[in-house]
This record gives C-alpha cells, structure tokens and sequence, in this order.
C-alpha cells in the first residue's frame, strides 16, 4: 500500500514535470508563431486539457479522504443547483452552498495573477496534498506553487464542506426550473 503511494506521488510529481515542460514548449512556439496560428493554438484543447480528468481525479480523492464511503461523481455530480457541471440560482442547502462557493472558488483562480489561463485552470491544473484519512484532514503542500495552492485550496475547502453538510435525496437531479 505504502509503496502504490510512493509510486502514484512520484508519477504525479513527474507529471507535473511533464506539464511544464509542456508548457514551456508551448510558450516558445506561440512566440514564434503568426496570428493566425496562434489562434489555431487556442483552438487545440484536446492537446492542452490531456490532464484534466486526473485534476478532477483528484478533488475526487479529497472527497473520499474525508468520507470514504461516498460515491462523490454519483453523489454530487447532479445536487441542487450548483453541484456538477455549470450552477445558477440560489442554493437549496448547506451542500449546495459549498459547491456554489467552490465554482466560486475556480472562478477566482482562473482570474488569479499566478494562474496562466490556458494551462493553471482548476481542471487541467496538478497539485500536491496529503490525505490523513485517519483525522479525516487534507493538506495542501508546500511545494505547490502559487496557482497550484490556490487549485488544492479550493478543492480542500470544498471536500471538508461536503464533510460537514448534510446530503438530501430530495436535491438530487433538481428540474433546471427549481435554479433560477
């Protein structure tokens, strides 16, 4: 087990590597580009989001640090009006108020100095935490640099919300009408 761990914070830690390599070769071609390539650029996200589904991946792993016995893409990924994919309207509990305020949360970082739009989003975006499941704590490390801690701290904060809020059946899969 400890050993799985070691490897899985080792490739991530390379991962990260790879991205801003990535990043960097990405930066030194647009530079070097005509106008109009670099609007093809912009119009690549297959290439440029290959690591969002391990960003996502790993708010999920925040979430069952603190509640291991949720199914957080079946429990939250359609609740009130704010949790899952997009959010409007006013949130119809304590639940709701937390993913309303971690959308909020990405909003901020993809408005953040230190996060470069394209590739520092909160679903592209790697970060290095601790799960102490046992204390039911998460910490975001402090090797993170300043775009990654702000993506662990939304994801944090979120996960310890989802903790402490009380999950009501009745707001699942909500009718789009009940959120304006």
């Amino acid at each position: 087990m400890l050993q799985s761990f070691i490897f899985s914070r080792e490739y991530h830690s390379h991962q990260s590597d790879l991205n801003r390599r990535r990043a960097s070769l990405i930066c030194t071609l647009i530079c070097k580009m005509s106008p109009s390539f670099f609007l093809l650029a912009l119009c690549l996200p297959g290439f440029l989001a290959v690591p969002s589904y391990k960003a996502l991946w790993q708010f999920r792993n925040m979430i069952l640090c603190i509640q291991p016995d949720s199914w957080p893409v079946l429990d939250y990924a359609d609740y009130g009006c704010w949790c899952g994919k997009g959010g409007s309207g006013t949130p119809v509990d304590e639940l709701d108020r937390c993913c309303q305020v971690h959308d909020q949360c990405y909003d901020d970082a993809m408005q953040n100095d230190a996060c470069w739009p394209i590739l520092d989003n909160p679903y592209t975006e790697i970060y290095s935490y601790d799960c102490d499941s046992h204390n039911k704590n998460i910490t975001c490390r402090r090797k993170n640099d300043p775009c990654e801690m702000f993506i662990c701290e939304c994801d944090r904060l979120a996960a310890m919300c989802f903790a402490r809020s009380k999950y009501n059946p009745e707001n699942a899969e909500l009718p789009s009408y009940r959120c304006q």
